[in-house]
């Protein structure tokens, strides 16, 4: 086996055993904090909730499983084979996942608000992981990935809040309950936002601009020992009106110790801004993906 393929084939396995893992706590925050509290959910699971509470023969997962059939149909059309491999393993376990864990496990009803953070954050978080490794749980879920195709400006998380608010609605019409509408809303926003903590935040990039009278030698000292790139740009200083470097460095959170130990050990006088940096793409961070989410 060749080293590029050897490589490929350990990639293939992690991204599986991340979707696995997610798929999981997929199934956990379902039965643990949405169903025996009766939070409100989007997406297909939300109307397999409706289905199962008028017809209680047909189970949730059963439900979404079929239902998802016709829509994995346009994602392969549209997105490509990977998404319709990695989404129809992460889609049929998430929902044996969830029959499966009800069927062992009865989790007692809790504190609703309790349940809706908690079981938002774990949601967020199940989502957040199987998204990043290519793949979906089907339903609304793949529906927002169909529409980033068009709108790919707009987090997934947010994506989803807007189309799965819908279905929080028919899921309190069918319990005859406002409360399972407002506790299912407040589960849906901290689901989105721990979705795109996920995806995109734990991307703990940083963009540092130093000026200094030894900018050269800071530039030279981090391209060689930190293995960073530099920019140099050209700046002017408004009081004394001397012509200056200001260098431009992007680096992970991890460094940004060394990166300052490095620029103070060489200049004590520099003056350093640290910005966040954000979808980072290029030498040293992540490569660029035409249907990155």
């Amino acid at each position: 086996m060749s080293a590029l393929k050897k490589l490929d084939w350990k990639r293939t396995a992690s991204a599986y055993l991340w979707i696995t893992v997610g798929s999981i706590l997929y199934g956990f925050a379902f039965d643990w904090f949405y169903a025996p509290n009766l939070i409100g959910y989007g997406g297909l699971t939300g109307v397999g909730q409706v289905v199962n509470a008028i017809i209680p023969a047909i189970p949730i997962g059963m439900f979404v499983l079929v239902v998802n059939i016709p829509l994995f149909v346009l994602g392969w059309k549209f997105i490509g084979g990977h998404l319709l491999i990695t989404s129809l393993y992460s889609m049929a376990l998430s929902s044996v996942a969830v029959d499966t864990i009800a069927l062992l496990i009865d989790f007692p009803p809790m504190d609703q608000m309790l349940a809706a953070v908690c079981g938002g954050a774990l949601m967020g978080l199940s989502l957040g992981l199987i998204f990043a490794k290519g793949a979906t749980t089907g339903g609304t879920d793949l529906i927002a990935r169909l529409v980033k195709l068009k709108l790919s400006w707009v987090p997934m998380g947010k994506m989803l809040l807007v189309i799965d608010t819908a279905v929080v609605v028919l899921v309190a019409v069918a319990f005859g309950n406002l409360t399972t509408a407002l506790y299912g809303f407040i589960a849906q926003v901290v689901c989105a936002y721990v979705t795109d903590m996920v995806l995109y935040g734990l991307d703990t990039a940083k963009v540092a601009y130093i000026i200094s009278d030894k900018a050269h030698t800071i530039s030279d000292t981090i391209v060689e020992d930190m293995d960073r790139g530099v920019t140099v740009l050209s700046g002017k200083g408004a009081y004394s009106g001397d012509d200056k470097w200001v260098l431009m460095c992007a680096f992970k959170q991890k460094e940004i110790v060394e990166l300052k130990e490095l620029i103070f050990d060489i200049d004590p006088k520099a003056f350093i801004i640290v910005c966040d940096a954000h979808e980072v793409t290029g030498n040293g961070f992540k490569t660029y993906q035409k249907n990155d989410i």
